[in-house]
């Protein structure tokens, strides 16, 4: 007991210091500052733990640092004093801690092979990076061996081994013939994550000689090859079919073991004849939704991010119409250390406390060390503030001594974290250092931000006022941000004035004042209309602005969004614009933008040309074709055409337009040439070589175009090389190891000549490597096989024919395909604004880990739960996307007292990368919806019984309920109103002393500690008193019966009916022969009256005409029921104009059904909300 006692006694103390936290500092990174404040030193750049480095290089081992003053750096070599100065071969960079070994003088790079570590040192500590192991990479060279030609029979499966050399990193296997052309793959024939080429079944097709295994070392792009293989197929009839069997993994079980966070592949593959089908089952559970991927025909089964949620048995099951087979594959995950929160560097005032803490998981679980400057803290001096409790250092009362660099080091067997944070213990009175009197202009009706940039130690507390003499802001009408900023969400006119910002801690206080001025907004007051006009006319277009007075607008106007022409003929005035003797090219949007330093607005009309109506007298038309065309002066590349032109008809010609068809490539189409004006009628025209000519005119006026004139006689051009290459040419991979180089083919007419080809040469970007270059036609695109991830190409295309080459192509610049990312976004934060509104921060993901074009990041988040209800729900996850490498966002529209989790995720053209941990976070309360019901029961002489039902949505802990009531007298005069407060715990209440025989109306409501939520109303009679009870029941049953409802309906109809047949007896008068021919031929659409009741038919249109459905019979009393199978959303609320919530659920009140109506009547159908009838009471 006593031990346990003795734990929480140290978890309560734990819990104290944990809470003093929030007197650390961050130090803005102001340049001033800085310079003046101590820091100690931080390592800001260091080289990968594993760092495998190029033996024909350099060695450039990284480590900065920044601290004031700025700080020395050391090294470590395989854990002993690394003497720089005694190796002719290492430099150090200036004022860095870098090293550079130089290993062109031929040193060996595995002469410097070891575990280095580096140290940043300064009066106020020592920081040390992660111990950095050095390894050259290596491409060794595939042995020599005798490969024997492979026989095997139709149906057979085989098995070829690649077996490559072991080099640092492992290298990129796949399999290509002599002519560097990647061997297709299929269900049947695919290759290994061994890099084997397996054939579940051999075919005919299958025999080739070279089959050739390559290897990829990336690091030092090299390509090894092995021997090539040869296959020989024999055929048996007939060919035995067989079931199915595993090739690998071998055996009825296996085992795998993976580390969180990384990518878990497993493979079968099968032997078969038909090809077995592969499929994937997790043994007790289902495979993970969004992390799962089949690759190489479903044989490799891929999940992604792996957590220790993914342990368990997984089966692969091979089946074809024979029979299947099956594998077990145990698989356990273990885990790397991982952080749950690192220590972050602390900023205390002498005398302050404060906590470092450091929490990592892992399977099996780290253990963790902490160092101080680099040494172990056993052996480290001693220092009276500070004591060690497990994973959490806690500092009393520090003092400028105490400054240090703490390392936090969490280890398992999977691997280690080292991390840094320092204690900067400075004593500084509070800085503003945003500038004094500085100015902040916004248009109203939109958000003003005010800083107050500052820094002292202990953090300040900051306060704004408004005004000389103000009281302090606070209220939902601002928000206060952790950075000094001060938030008017929406700024008025009223907003504008002197704010003060006032910093004050232990050790002093200042102020600084700023100016916000809300300016008003830029408003066009008369657009621009649409504009009809005729050609040589004016038009005008009106832009009145109205603008704040203090703002300068400046007008623009534009056409078709592009700036206005050059033109004297356009005429820009204060409020308008006027375009003179108006032409067809006139005829467009224009747009009038007016711009001030703080909005701009625009409003845009159209404007469209028409001819003048033409004299009657005179008839236009369109002009005839042309005639006589010939072709003079032919030489390689221009030829002379001419031609008579036809007749105008009443519309002068004002250009001819050109055409030619080439007869060799593209026979019967028509291309457009050139145009020259009406009065011309020759033109010298460019030609192509290679293209069969043949030329025809066309006449244009102001009606139209003529009719083609007949084709000329046709020219061939002789052959060249190509005058242009592809256009368009472009580079992007289709998956992560390749790069597909596509580009616009060149059309027939400019090949130049015969035997059209392009030559596609790629390189990779940055790297000294040679162009490879492939030969081909008849195709517009090009694979490259086995390249990086991600990576740019350089890549031409060159145009060649028969004759020769085109000119050199420019490079264009494209990249390998992209993968999907590796590392999810760190550092997620959380800042909850309100109780519906919060906002997210996050640090960005390293643009190499993206390994694709970044495009941005999804937030997903879901509730987990209602606090105040402490009920679990399911909710389908909501996402944002967040374009760009933007680091945070706002989640609007979530549920007040509620908790939430959220992670982040980076996405490039591939997908989705993996999710961050998960964040959890709460909002705060809000006010509660109205009561579920109000009941008022057992009326007697003067008391009543309230029940009533507690909020559906609570939005917090419920402190009471308040309860209004008020009498109403006969002329419906509303008397005084009574309130009362009910504890939250109560479901009921008896009013007591009302007067007997008297109408109250109650208004009831319930409220948490942020407000009082909607109410509900009700109202209810006590009820007469003894002696005047007996007859007031009567006429008050007798009212309320149905039976006399009934009778009293039906005299009222009765009477209706009289009325009628009066009205039209007194309008027929007496029958004449006339009136009875027209009785005798009457309107078969007139009903007569009916003799079994008396009553008179009625115009109906088609639709009452139309059989009723079963069930569906109209009764007697003219009423349509509604059957139990016509309940809908219309039955309740505001019916079918409800909303759904973004998780479906259903927003507004349950009101009851409807009374049913007569099917003729004329009234809405719909039931009248009860919000509104609330509303209407209030």
């Amino acid at each position: 007991m006593m031990k346990m006692k003795s734990i929480s006694a140290s978890k309560a103390s734990l819990v104290f210091f944990l809470c003093q936290m929030i007197s650390a500092l961050d130090v803005p990174l102001d340049s001033k500052l800085l310079e003046e404040l101590s820091q100690p030193p931080t390592i800001t750049q260091q080289s990968p733990k594993d760092y495998i480095v190029d033996p024909r290089e350099n060695i450039v081992i990284q480590c900065e640092a920044k601290g004031k003053p700025p700080p020395s750096f050391s090294w470590t070599r395989n854990g002993t004093h690394f003497d720089i100065d005694k190796d002719a071969q290492v430099t150090m960079k200036p004022n860095s801690g870098t090293l550079v070994v130089n290993i062109m003088n031929g040193v060996k790079a595995e002469a410097y092979e070891g575990v280095y570590q580096c140290t940043a040192r300064n009066e106020r500590g020592a920081a040390i990076s992660n111990n950095i192991v050095i390894r050259p990479s290596r491409s060794p060279l595939w042995t020599k061996e005798k490969l024997e030609p492979n026989h095997v029979r139709e149906g057979d499966s085989l098995v070829l081994n690649c077996r490559p050399p072991v080099g640092l990193p492992p290298p990129i296997i796949f399999w290509m013939d002599n002519a560097f052309q990647r061997l297709p793959q299929s269900e049947r024939v695919s290759q290994g994550l061994n890099g084997d080429l397996y054939f579940s079944n051999v075919q005919p097709e299958d025999t080739r000689e070279d089959y050739i295994c390559y290897a990829r070392f990336n690091h030092t792009q090299t390509i090894q090859q092995k021997q090539p293989i040869s296959v020989k197929v024999f055929s048996t009839k007939p060919v035995t079919e067989r079931p199915p069997v595993l090739l690998t993994p071998t055996g009825s079980t296996s085992n795998k073991v993976e580390l969180r966070g990384n990518v878990l592949l497993l493979e079968c593959i099968a032997a078969g004849l038909p090809t077995p089908v592969i499929r994937w089952i997790k043994e007790g559970g289902e495979l993970p939704a969004n992390r799962t991927f089949f690759e190489n025909f479903k044989k490799t089964l891929k999940i992604v991010d792996v957590s220790e949620a993914d342990t368990g048995n997984y089966k692969c099951i091979a089946r074809n119409a024979l029979g299947s087979t099956h594998h077990v594959i145990s698989v356990t995950v273990k885990a790397a250390p991982y952080w749950i929160t690192a220590p972050r560097n602390l900023v205390l005032s002498p005398g302050e406390d404060g906590t470092l803490i450091c929490r990592a998981n892992g399977n099996p679980k780290p253990s963790i060390s902490w160092l101080t400057n680099g040494v172990p803290i056993a052996i480290a001096p001693e220092d009276p503030s500070r004591k060690v409790d497990g994973d959490t250092i806690i500092f009393s009362a520090v003092q400028e001594r105490s400054s240090a660099v703490y390392q936090c080091n969490a280890s398992n067997e999977y691997g280690y974290l080292l991390a840094n944070a320092f204690v900067n213990v400075l004593a500084e009175p509070p800085r503003i250092l945003t500038p004094t009197n500085k100015l902040y202009q916004v248009i109203a009706d939109s958000p003003a931000l005010i800083d107050c940039a500052y820094f002292g130690s202990p953090k300040p507390e900051i306060e704004w006022f408004k005004g000389v003499k103000g009281s302090i802001l606070r209220g939902n009408e601002y928000v206060f941000h952790d950075n000094g900023t001060l938030e008017i969400p929406v700024a008025q006119k009223d907003s504008t004035g002197t704010y003060t910002c006032v910093a004050r801690n232990k050790l002093g206080k200042t102020q600084n004042e700023v100016q916000l001025e809300v300016k008003d907004p830029t408003v066009i007051i008369k657009q621009p209309e649409y504009k009809v006009i005729q050609r040589s006319a004016q038009a005008s277009f009106e832009c009145v602005i109205k603008h704040d007075p203090t703002l300068m607008p400046t007008v623009i106007w534009l056409k078709d969004n592009n700036e206005l022409p050059d033109d004297e003929r356009f005429l820009v005035g204060k409020d308008n614009l006027t375009i003179m003797n108006v032409t067809d090219k006139d005829d467009g949007t224009y747009t009038c933008i007016v711009n001030t330093t703080l909005d701009s607005v625009s409003a845009s009309a159209v404007l469209t040309v028409v001819a003048a109506p033409p004299t009657p007298a005179i008839i236009y038309a369109r002009p005839n074709p042309p005639l006589d065309l010939e072709l003079t002066g032919q030489l390689e590349r221009s030829i002379e055409l001419s031609w008579v032109p036809g007749e105008e008809n009443n519309s002068p010609i004002t250009n001819f337009v050109i055409e030619y068809e080439d007869g060799l490539h593209e026979p019967g189409v028509w291309h457009y040439q050139t145009e020259v004006p009406g009065s011309q009628t020759t033109v010298q025209l460019k030609l192509s070589p290679y293209v069969n000519y043949s030329f025809r005119v066309i006449a244009v006026n102001e009606i139209g175009r003529s009719q083609p004139s007949e084709p000329s006689e046709q020219y061939l051009t002789k052959s060249a090389n190509p005058d242009e290459n592809p256009s368009n040419v472009q580079g992007i991979g289709s998956e992560p190891d390749n790069l597909v180089i596509t580009w616009e083919s060149l059309k027939g007419f400019q090949s130049n000549g015969p035997g059209l080809q392009y030559k596609v040469s790629w390189r990779q970007k940055d790297v000294d490597d040679e162009w490879t270059s492939v030969v081909v036609a008849n195709v517009s695109k090009y694979i490259v096989s086995g390249t990086p991830t991600f990576v740019p190409y350089e890549i031409k295309v060159q145009a060649l024919n028969d004759l020769g080459y085109a000119p050199e192509p420019s490079e264009v610049i494209g990249h390998s395909g992209e993968d999907l990312p590796m590392v999810a976004p760190g550092n997620v934060q959380v800042h909850v604004i309100n109780s519906t509104l919060a906002k997210v921060h996050w640090d960005p993901v390293p643009l190499k880990s993206v390994r694709g074009h970044l495009q941005g990041y999804k937030v997903y988040y879901w509730k987990v739960q209602s606090l105040s209800r402490r009920s679990k729900r399911h909710v389908e996850k909501k996402i944002l996307t967040f374009r760009g490498n933007k680091t945070f966002g706002m989640l609007p529209g979530l549920e007040p007292y509620s908790s939430y989790k959220l992670n982040v995720r980076v996405v490039n053209g591939k997908g989705e990368g993996p999710a961050s941990p998960d964040k959890v976070f709460k909002t705060p309360e809000g006010v509660p919806s109205s009561p579920s019901f109000l009941k008022i029961t057992n009326p007697t002489l003067d008391s009543l019984t309230l029940e009533w039902g507690s909020p559906t949505h609570p939005n917090g802990v419920l402190t009471s309920y308040i309860l209004k009531f008020q009498p109403i007298n006969n002329t419906h005069e509303l008397g005084p109103l009574v309130e009362i407060i009910i504890p939250a715990n109560e479901s009921s209440l008896i009013l007591k002393n009302l007067n007997y025989s008297t109408r109250y109306k109650f208004y009831f409501n319930a409220q948490t500690s942020v407000g009082s939520g909607s109410q509900i109303t009700e109202e209810a009679v006590t009820i007469m008193d003894e002696g005047k009870m007996a007859m007031a029941s009567r006429q008050v049953d007798i009212a309320t019966q149905g039976w006399f409802i009934g009778l009293m309906c039906a005299v009222a109809l009765l009477i209706l009916i009289l009325l009628i047949v009066c009205f039209i007896r007194r309008n027929k008068g007496g029958k004449y022969p006339v009136k009875e021919k027209e009785d005798a031929h009457a309107d078969p659409e007139i009903q007569p009256m009916k003799e079994d009741d008396g009553t008179f038919g009625e115009y109906s249109d088609a639709e009452d005409h139309k059989p009723l459905k079963k069930g569906s019979r109209t009764p007697s009393d003219r009423t349509v029921k509604k059957e139990d199978s016509d309940d809908s959303l219309v039955d309740y609320g505001e019916g079918v104009n409800g909303q759904f919530n973004e998780d479906g659920s259903f927003i507004g009140q349950y009101s009851g059904k409807k009374e049913k109506e007569p099917a003729e009547g004329n009234e809405s159908s719909e039931a009248p909300s009860p919000v509104n009838a609330m509303n209407s009471f209030v």
